[in-house]
């Protein structure tokens, strides 16, 4: 009897996806991919929407992004959701954005546990709303067991305020005495990382065109291929993540060395 689980072949079921999918390396798949999701309030503002309109249908480029890298057998998926600098903006957005992520995180949760995914949020709990953390935490607890893909979600998150905390962990532990700072290493910095136990990006991908890193993961993209796209957010299909690994693959990493 024909196995009923769906192919690679069948989910990129275009003819661009078909061409884009038969070029790619099975063996040569990233095992993280991270993306800046930028573009949900031009997107908004193209079609006289207000910008939490963007951001919630940007929802549907996160699904596509989740079930594409699952297809492809991506184990792990960091998505910027909102930065330490995202505070700043107008006050109706912010709130909007922190009551969608807990609509979404409502509505997902029997997606997510079927597709078995996993949940992680990065990011300081500072300022962020009670009822967001809360659906946060709820969802990393019920998919912790989930094995398919890790999807880390960066929430209030920020490069250098990351950076800034593991630094102060090991010189708290130094100043107890229970570290010596002579023990104080790469891997020692990394460990102290909101992103402990993740593997470092091997694409970092960025959508809108803009050509920044925007205070993400500075310390983990050290080596990461940067791929960026002009479409917005929430036009992102699997098109364009499949042209994202496609161009990624036709590179030749050397990590500094030749």
């Amino acid at each position: 009897m024909a196995s009923s689980t769906p192919s690679p072949q069948d989910f990129f079921s275009s003819k661009r996806d078909q061409r884009l999918l038969a070029t790619v390396a099975p063996d040569r798949i990233p095992s993280h991919i991270a993306i800046i999701m930028d573009g949900n309030g031009r997107w908004a503002a193209k079609r006289g929407l207000p910008r939490i309109a963007g951001h919630s249908a940007g929802v549907k480029a996160v699904r596509e992004a989740i079930a594409c890298c699952i297809e492809l057998g991506v184990p792990y998926l960091t998505l910027y959701s909102f930065s330490s600098e995202n505070w700043r903006r107008p006050t109706d957005e912010v709130d909007g954005l922190m009551s969608l992520f807990v609509d979404v995180l409502n509505k997902e949760l029997a997606e997510l546990q079927e597709q078995n995914v996993r949940v992680r949020v990065i990011g300081s709990e500072t300022k962020v709303p009670d009822s967001t953390m809360r659906a946060f935490r709820e969802t990393e607890l019920k998919t912790a067991d989930n094995t398919k893909l890790t999807l880390c979600i960066a929430l209030n998150y920020g490069g250098r305020e990351e950076i800034v905390h593991a630094a102060r962990t090991l010189a708290t532990r130094a100043l107890a005495g229970t570290l010596d700072p002579a023990q104080i290493d790469e891997a020692a910095f990394t460990g102290e990382l909101y992103t402990a136990g993740l593997p470092d990006p091997d694409l970092l991908i960025r959508t809108s065109g803009e050509m920044r890193i925007s205070n993400f993961l500075l310390w983990q993209i050290a080596y990461s291929e940067l791929w960026v796209t002009p479409v917005l957010w929430p036009s992102f299909r699997r098109t364009d993540l499949l042209r994202a690994i496609v161009e990624y693959q036709g590179r030749t990493r050397t990590f500094g060395g030749r």
